[in-house]
């Protein structure tokens, strides 16, 4: 029976997997997308760049989670720890770039509220 240090290790690898495997898919999605969908678009090329940010940032959630259970439970030395926070920080900034680039506000932002339809009580 494997250990509970090496079952950790294959949950990580198999979470990496997966989140390479959704930027993948996310490249040929969004790509696939543009191809079809691309001249009916008033703007084909945001729209490209929109699926292939939204497929980036899911699978960079999943490399993160990955590294973290890795990490903690596997290694937990001083060094592996703040390798882990070197890593997470590199990753949270690309995430935020990308949201910011996807959505044109910070995430701690609120959303632009949509206008009133009129007032007919005035």
């Amino acid at each position: 029976m494997p250990s509970l240090d090496e079952m950790i290790e294959v949950a990580g690898l198999l979470i990496d997997g997966a989140g390479v495997l959704i930027i993948v898919l996310g490249i040929l999605i969004a790509t696939t997308r543009f191809c079809i969908a691309g001249r009916r678009t008033a703007t084909p090329y945001r729209q490209l760049r929109h699926d292939l940010g939204r497929g980036i940032l899911l699978g960079l959630e999943f490399l993160v989670a990955a590294d973290i259970i890795r990490t903690v439970a596997v290694t937990p030395t001083l060094e592996s720890v703040l390798v882990l926070g070197l890593i997470v920080l590199i990753r949270t900034f690309l995430s935020m770039s990308l949201q910011v680039e996807l959505e044109g506000r910070w995430p701690w932002q609120r959303a632009a509220e949509p206008a009133s339809r009129g007032d007919a009580d005035v």
